[in-house]
């Protein structure tokens, strides 16, 4: 088997990983919880692939109801070593039409009441997240969806809302004027909670629509989502395919894998021993 586990959130549509062989489910419980469901293993050629759909199978979760923080220590905990997050988005640029798939490199969390962080009183850490996600994962990523055939543009600024309904129109113009590329409801605190467990992020954003500051659009329509969210969940799972084809044998590491290296401030002796009990689920590294 090759030297990664590649962990797979499946987003709105993407529910199951038809292709993964040997499968099993494993139901895994955090010291936060349950995931959003059981995770599905087994391996793509000799590549060892760990999936979770993001909102459960049925999508049962709600964006604002998910256990972020569950979700991504079960990954963790399940050995993965980088994740592949997959999601529907809304285009906030003409340029970006339905059907082009956007791989994030930025974030702006305007979500509000999610547990952001694995880090509570007791025990506090700063991680750097200057960069969100992780460059080398994401080039490896957008090769795979081009040979997918799905129209790839690498770089952009994701709005991570809280939802479930969709933006004003002043909200949708207030965040194009920001400059931001795509709007979801799911990458936050997602990408910030896997920064903590010092897994590499790459987030293949899959544009829908066009987002309601585009009045020469229509306005957002569930049925035009889903429309368009089959073809791209398509192309989705074949480029999550052809990605964990295509990785080296070994992998190299990443900057990413030792996130925490002095990120705990918290001097020794006023640590909660509750609150290191839990964060060891993430301690896990590789030999």
């Amino acid at each position: 088997m090759k030297d990664w586990v590649i962990g797979v959130i499946g987003g709105s549509g993407l529910y199951e990983m038809e292709a993964l062989e040997s499968r099993r489910r494993v139901d895994i419980v955090t010291p936060w919880g349950a995931p959003s469901d059981s995770l599905l293993e087994g391996h793509i050629a000799d590549t060892r692939v760990v999936f979770l759909p993001r909102h459960g199978r049925g999508h049962r979760i709600g964006p604002s109801d998910l256990n972020y923080r569950a979700n991504i220590a079960a990954l963790k905990m399940a050995g993965c070593t980088d994740l592949i997050s997959v999601s529907a988005v809304g285009s906030l640029r003409l340029d970006l039409p339905p059907r082009t798939f956007v791989l994030v490199d930025q974030f702006i969390d305007r979500t509000v009441g999610r547990a952001n962080s694995f880090f509570e009183p007791g025990l506090v850490a700063h991680v750097s997240l200057a960069d969100p996600t992780c460059p080398r994962l994401s080039g490896l990523t957008a090769a795979a969806a081009r040979k997918a055939g799905a129209p790839v543009v690498e770089g952009g600024t994701y709005l991570a809302m809280e939802g479930p309904q969709f933006s004003t129109r002043a909200e949708s113009r207030l965040y194009q004027s920001w400059g931001c590329a795509v709007i979801g409801m799911t990458n936050m605190p997602e990408a910030r909670l896997a920064r903590e467990a010092e897994l590499p992020y790459a987030s293949i954003a899959m544009v829908t629509d066009y987002d309601c500051c585009h009045e020469e659009q229509r306005p957002v329509e569930v049925a035009q989502i889903l429309e368009c969210m089959r073809d791209n969940v398509g192309k989705a799972r074949l480029a999550i395919e052809n990605l964990v084809r295509e990785l080296p044998a070994r992998r190299p590491p990443s900057p990413i894998d030792s996130a925490l290296e002095g990120a705990i401030i918290t001097a020794p002796e006023s640590r909660d021993p509750a609150v290191m009990a839990r964060v060891q689920a993430l301690a896990r590294r590789r030999p």
